[in-house]
This record gives C-alpha cells, sequence and structure tokens, in this order.
C-alpha cells in the first residue's frame, strides 16, 4: 500500500548560532545566581568551558563577549567600565524562568483565566437567563429569542416578540487579582551548603513575567524581608542576595498589607517564601532577636497580623521551604489563625505549587 510517511523535521543549524544560544542560556542563569554579577558569571562560564568543552575553535568565550555587548545583553559604559547586564537581559532571565518553571502553560489560553462566576464580564459565556431591565442588547440570544416567540405565541397572524421571550446569554466574570509576594532574604537561605534564594527569585521572576504577560489587569508587589521589610522592582530580582539578616515576618506582613490596601482589585493574597521561623521584631529604632526557639512575643505580634489578613480577607499562602518538625507547628498554627493555605517544599517543587496556588485563588472570590 502506497502512502506518505511523516518523521520529525529537524532544520540544519547554524553552529555559532546554537553555541551563543547555549552559551546565553547558561549565562542567564549564572547572572541569577551571582545576584547580577556579570563578571562572576563570565568567570564561571569560563571554567566550566574548561571543563566541559563548551565552545569550538571557531568560536570562543570572547566571542560571547562581543556577541552579548553587540546584541544588548552586556554593557561597559558606566563610569567604572564593568561589565552590567541591560534591561534585554533583565527581560531574558524572566523569560528563561518563566520557561523553566511554567512551561507547561504555553497550551492555555493567553488574557485572563475565568472564574465560575457569571456577570458583567468581558466574554460571552454558555449559560442563559430571563431578560432584565438593564440589560444590554448586545447580550440577547437572538435565535433563542425568536423561537421562544414561536412556541409562546404562533406562527400565525402578526409576529409578535415580547420582553418575556427574551433570553439573555450571561458574560462570564473574569477576575482580577492583586498578589504580593514575600520572599526571606534572612541569612539561613543560604546556609548548610543549599542555594535556596536562587530558587526564590527564579519563581519570583518567572510569576512577574506571567502576570505581566498573561494577566495584565492583574498587579504583583514583591518584598523582600530580613531585620527590615522593603519593597523591590521586579528588575530588581536578579540582583536579589541574601544578607546577615534574621527574620522580621511581622515587617513584611505589615508592608504586604499596606500595598494591597492601595489596590482596587476585590481579590488578594499574600504569598510568603521562607525557610524559616521568625526571629525578630523592630520596636521603636530597636531590633528585638531570639533565634533560639520560637519566641512567644514574636509569635503572638506574627499570629495578631494573620488575624488581621483573616478579617481583610486576605489570605496569605506560606510557601516553607523547610520541614523541622517545630516549624510545622508555627506554620500550622499561623495558617490556622490566616485561614489560609501552606505548603511544605522542596525547591525542586515550589514553582508549581506556588502556580496552582495562583491559579485557584484567582478563580474565586475572596
Amino acid at each position: 500500500m502506497k502512502g506518505f510517511r511523516f518523521t520529525q523535521f529537524v532544520p540544519p543549524q547554524d553552529p555559532e548560532k546554537n553555541t551563543f544560544e547555549n552559551l546565553l542560556n547558561i549565562f542567564l542563569q549564572l547572572v541569577t545566581m551571582t545576584g547580577g554579577d556579570a563578571a562572576e558569571a563570565l568567570s564561571w562560564l569560563s571554567n566550566l568551558d574548561k571543563r566541559y568543552n563548551l565552545t569550538n575553535p571557531n568560536y570562543g568565550i570572547g566571542d560571547f563577549i562581543e556577541e552579548l555587548k553587540s546584541k544588548g545583553y552586556l554593557t561597559e559604559e558606566n563610569q567604572k567600565g564593568e561589565f552590567k547586564i541591560t534591561g534585554k537581559a533583565e527581560q531574558s532571565i524572566r523569560k528563561s524562568a518563566l520557561e523553566e518553571i511554567f512551561g507547561k502553560l504555553k497550551r492555555g489560553k493567553s488574557g485572563q483565566h475565568k472564574t465560575t462566576h457569571s456577570g458583567q464580564g468581558e466574554e460571552r459565556g454558555s449559560d442563559r437567563r430571563s431578560y432584565q431591565f438593564g440589560d444590554n442588547l448586545d447580550q440577547i440570544a437572538l435565535t433563542d429569542s425568536l423561537r421562544n416567540a414561536q412556541v409562546n405565541h404562533g406562527f400565525g397572524g402578526d409576529y409578535l416578540l415580547t420582553e418575556d421571550d427574551l433570553e439573555i446569554v450571561e458574560n462570564e466574570y473574569k477576575s482580577q487579582t492583586s498578589t504580593v509576594l514575600m520572599i526571606d532574604i534572612s541569612h539561613s537561605m543560604i546556609l548548610y551548603g543549599e542555594d535556596r534564594i536562587t530558587p526564590a527569585k527564579k519563581v519570583a521572576m518567572a510569576l512577574a513575567e506571567l502576570i505581566k504577560t498573561r494577566y495584565p489587569k492583574d498587579t504583583l508587589d514583591i518584598i523582600v524581608f530580613g531585620n527590615d521589610a522593603w519593597q523591590i522592582e521586579i528588575k530588581d530580582l536578579p540582583y536579589l542576595q541574601v544578607g546577615p539578616y534574621h527574620t522580621n515576618t511581622v515587617a513584611g506582613l505589615e508592608l504586604a498589607m499596606d500595598l494591597l490596601r492601595r489596590r482596587k482589585n476585590p481579590n488578594k493574597q499574600i504569598f510568603m517564601i521562607t525557610d524559616g521561623k521568625p526571629t525578630c521584631l523592630k520596636i521603636g529604632i530597636k531590633y528585638y532577636k531570639n533565634a533560639f526557639g520560637i519566641d512567644s512575643k514574636i509569635l503572638n505580634r506574627t499570629l495578631k497580623l494573620a488575624a488581621q489578613c483573616r478579617k481583610l480577607k486576605i489570605p496569605v499562602t506560606t510557601f516553607m521551604i523547610a520541614s523541622d518538625p517545630y516549624l510545622k507547628e508555627f506554620v500550622k498554627e499561623f495558617t490556622k489563625v490566616n485561614n489560609g493555605n501552606a505548603y511544605y517544599s522542596s525547591l525542586k517543587g515550589l514553582g508549581d505549587l506556588i502556580f496552582e496556588d495562583f491559579r485557584r485563588n484567582r478563580t474565586k472570590r475572596f
């Protein structure tokens, strides 16, 4: 039997172009790990090249650096003449994080996620109801309304269409959500030989790029917290580093609540990525610190804020990158007071968990 047999088409590759793209992917990963230090990332890349032969005789690391500059990923035009990544590189890092963590979303529809609620929305749904005063004419289901008129009044005589015959197509309600992402930058995020801050940064960048490209009406604010808490811009994420800090969860929650008060969206939520218990409070200009066990003074202030968030209908989802029993007890109590969610996540599964919770929270009204 004659026929056609289809095989996978593999287009011819330009070796130099392929080398640049491979090196670029590695370089962007290294920049994230070095906190935005391009020179250190290039040094690491050179060492990797010596060990794994990433380049070839016709294309070396020097060629790669020149191409980075010519294509706008790298610049030396600053007062110190140092290598700095550009805004284009920062965006590429966010896109790379999106592909790595939320790549499975590619087949989904773009735009805003829909909820199970109907109402004043932008997209026509499948539900029908009777006409009510104030409904827009473009919501009338014409075919269904004409059928109702024929059933109710028959075919003879003058054609009659009344208000009672009209059916309305419900528009699907599209939710808008304001999210605050809190990232712990205390010293424990790099202790014990485990880099916990890089996966947290990648998740933050992926979530930021996801919201900017697919949910443009949503808002995302990013907070880092150590001894204090402060807001950072999305473009600052590749440069984020931990410091010699304790964990002031109270300061982070207070800032998150303040930011959400300014947002007009009805749906608000807080995601908190941390690897430890709260160990610090700021009282006036002084810091109250206790890293030994769970301090009741710090715990009570933290739980009080959890209760305030619940009263304001702001769920807090905690992603605990640790599994110590006493930490689980803290998270369990915090989650109970807030009526939120908690996950004891490994670094590998952090992105999937955050997306699933983000998607679930977008499909309900708080």
